[in-house]
């Protein structure tokens, strides 16, 4: 069966869970099964559960995992609301690998490509709210919030003008199109497309991306099992940003007021520690093969083995 995605940091994913023990493997974003897959080739002592909002993705990966039927459960829905409801036990690894997939990125009419012809972006086409609502409809003050908050664009103010302004003329159809418009605030020529960090901000807005990612760790840290491990995989700084302040917050021993003259608190409040210091980033020999790992930042956390 042809694969339409390279599971990005798949060799760091795969150790990050060694060692886990029985139970249960959860993949968040399960999209392909790529890293699923692999998984449950490695580890036999591992059931699988994979979560997507993408029916596409999981009719795809309910053929790719055939082989491992009686091991597999797929659930539809967004990994924030799906995972606090499973029964399964032991969970005792999850994996999220946040952002949009390469098979939606090279899909045209999902619109998420630059040149796409149409204006979407939703994970689940089945979703309410799509790019053409928030682009077409959102006062000016709001687009320069998710301009600013989610894409983190400088000239932020001046590009959703630009987007207010020529969406007055006629509505604004295409991806294509918007991309356009941002290259009129953004000249050509740095690093990255004009548009990136606009599309970013605009699909974070129609999918709740970082919603989402703290729906997952509020879940996690009410509720973890012993010696649980928990990998993440994030694209960019906001995303990060989440997880990387999160883990801190778990592997804290000490919870006093940090004006407090001394410790009261017994300095046993940790639920865990982060697998290494810095994030694990793709090797020289990955980026040959799949450069869309090159902003791929993968962050570990394993929970105390006497949590509750």
């Amino acid at each position: 069966m042809k694969t339409p995605h390279i599971p990005v940091l798949l060799d760091e994913v795969l150790a990050s869970f060694e060692n886990v023990g029985e139970g249960y493997f959860v993949d968040c974003t399960l999209g392909y099964a790529g890293h699923s897959s692999e998984m449950l080739m490695k580890y036999d002592d591992l059931k699988h559960i994979g979560i997507d909002r993408d029916d596409e993705a999981l009719a795809f990966s309910k053929k790719r995992l055939e082989p491992f039927v009686g091991r597999s459960t797929l659930y539809k829905g967004t990994f924030a609301t799906v995972f606090p409801t499973l029964k399964e036990t032991p969970i005792k690894a999850v994996l999220a690998d946040f952002g949009v997939s390469s098979l939606q990125l090279d899909k045209m009419e999902r619109g998420f490509s630059f040149n796409s012809e149409t204006l979407d972006m939703r994970m689940d086409a089945s979703a309410a709210l799509s790019a053409y609502e928030v682009v077409n409809e959102y006062p000016k003050d709001k687009l320069e919030y998710i301009f600013d908050a989610y894409g983190e664009v400088r000239s932020y103010r001046k590009l959703a003008g630009a987007v207010v302004e020529a969406r007055a003329k006629a509505p604004i159809s295409s991806a294509k199109e918007l991309s356009e418009i941002a290259k009129t605030v953004i000249p050509p020529g740095g690093k990255i497309h004009p548009a990136t960090l606009m599309f970013q901000a605009i699909r974070i807005e129609v999918n709740n991306e970082l919603g989402e990612i703290e729906g997952l760790l509020d879940a996690l840290e009410k509720s973890h099992n012993k010696g649980e491990v928990l990998s993440l995989i994030s694209f960019h700084s906001l995303e990060d940003r989440l997880v990387k302040n999160r883990f801190k917050k778990w592997a804290k021993n000490c919870i006093c007021d940090p004006q407090a003259m001394r410790c009261t608190c017994g300095k046993n409040h940790a639920l865990g520690k982060a697998l290494s210091g810095k994030p694990v980033t793709a090797t020289k020999a990955e980026l040959k093969i799949n450069p869309r790992s090159r902003s791929a930042k993968l962050r570990s956390f394993r929970f105390n083995t006497d949590a509750s």
